[in-house]
């Protein structure tokens, strides 16, 4: 742990020395959005197979970090196994997004992975204003407007309008991923009432186009179901992937800023 406070930190640090004098970005976008607020904090379980094998949280804080004097919002994600599980395939990952509070976009990018031995360790550092990353390593890539964070993505696709959604639609969300730039889309099914451990939801069907052979093995392998609501926030996500099946369930959503599609 104080080894994750010390490297964010350090990022902290150099962004304004980085920067130089006269840049602005008065310029960027600023959206109206209203899905999530500081405070907000979902939390799940993750299945393998009929194992429960651990959990996850998403959490949504404040900050007094900015950038050119812009507020920011912390997005955390965490997960890890639980149990015996950790026996079989051990999970310790950190992720961590520091978000433009007007636009949704990031300037920041921490990850810390640690799945079965295999590690990565990302601190991006994102030049919206200047179309570019710098990767922590020495090396700096090229990215489109507005970039996104691979946890970032999904707070911004939270801010899609979707009442006017037709089954069929596709919705593109551009990443910069692992070095590299990757328009994520997914493809809008419909409304569907899903029942899980906490209750019955009123849910938007949505299934990731992906790329055949790499986790998934065709498009249909992944099914997402988003609150049909003003938040939508997760509520279950299934996945067919080349060694078995996942399934990853909402256990407690607190701090949300409306009411959500639970049916009584």
């Amino acid at each position: 742990m104080r080894t994750i406070v010390l490297t964010t930190a350090a990022i902290i640090a150099l962004l304004p020395t980085s920067w130089a004098q006269g840049d602005s970005p008065s310029q960027l976008r600023r959206i109206k959005y209203d899905a999530f607020k500081p405070g907000e904090e979902v939390a799940y379980v993750l299945h393998y197979g009929p194992i429960n094998a651990g959990t996850a949280i998403l959490k949504v804080e404040s900050t007094e970090k900015q950038a050119f004097g812009q507020s920011l919002l912390r997005i955390i994600g965490t997960g890890q196994t639980n149990g015996a599980f950790n026996w079989f395939f051990k999970v310790r990952d950190r992720y961590e997004s520091y978000i433009d509070a007007h636009g949704v976009y990031p300037w920041m990018f921490y990850r810390r992975v640690d799945e079965g031995g295999y590690k990565i360790a990302q601190d991006y550092v994102f030049y919206q204003h200047r179309n570019y990353v710098n990767n922590g390593a020495g090396k700096k890539f090229e990215t489109p407007d507005y970039a996104q964070d691979m946890l970032s993505a999904f707070y911004y696709a939270r801010t899609f309008d979707m009442r006017n959604a037709k089954p069929g639609d596709i919705l593109s969300v551009t990443t910069f991923i692992d070095d590299e730039v990757w328009t994520q889309k997914i493809k809008y099914v419909g409304r569907e009432n899903v029942s899980i451990r906490t209750g019955t939801y009123r849910c938007l069907k949505f299934v990731p186009v992906v790329q055949r052979g790499r986790i998934f093995k065709d498009e249909g392998d992944l099914v997402v179901y988003i609150s049909d609501d003003d938040n939508k926030i997760l509520v279950l996500a299934k996945a067919e992937v080349l060694v078995g099946s996942i399934k990853m369930e909402l256990t407690s959503a607190k701090g949300l800023a409306h009411p959500v599609a639970k049916i009584k």
